[in-house]
């Protein structure tokens, strides 16, 4: 029963490509719970960006996907998303909050690196994959073929 109903509540949640109330609480709720690292893998974050026009914090939970040596952060939502945004806004500042602050730089790859990337976010971002129109299991060249709709960016700690 689950496989069915959660996708269906995960993109009613999202349906306009924002959160509705109802997953603007639970973000709420587990950017809090991801924030101090409790009941969360360890690659389950609260990212912090501030807002292109009201200049506040605006927080919200993501996972980090790791490929190549390199930690990543996908938008489930696409180019729709207000943190993607924000963060291109920003000159790609951002905090990831895990138990601690830490600042980092977030660095937009090129669509032709993005496909291995995207199969991986998939594989570890569950919550993710209703908002795909691919199976986590696909081919790497079909997710060539959608690497234009999601942006992704690489984490980079500030300073280097």
């Amino acid at each position: 029963m689950r496989g069915v109903v959660w996708p269906r509540l995960s993109r009613w949640m999202y349906r306009s490509g924002h959160p509705n109330p109802l997953a603007r609480l639970m973000n709420r709720v587990s950017a809090i719970q991801f924030g101090v690292g409790f009941l969360a893998p360890r690659d389950w974050v609260t990212v912090e960006v501030r807002g292109r026009s009201t200049g506040r914090v605006v927080s919200f939970p993501a996972v980090v996907v790791h490929h190549g040596g390199h930690g990543f952060l996908v938008s489930m939502l696409g180019e729709r998303a207000h943190w993607v945004r924000n963060v291109r806004a920003d000159g790609g500042r951002a905090v990831l909050r895990r138990g601690r602050r830490r600042p980092v730089r977030l660095v937009e790859v090129p669509v032709g690196d993005r496909a291995p990337i995207l199969r991986r976010y998939l594989a570890v971002a569950p919550g993710a994959r209703p908002h795909f129109p691919l199976d986590r299991s696909a081919p790497v060249a079909d997710f060539e073929d959608i690497a234009d709709r999601y942006p992704v960016f690489r984490v980079e700690p500030v300073g280097s």
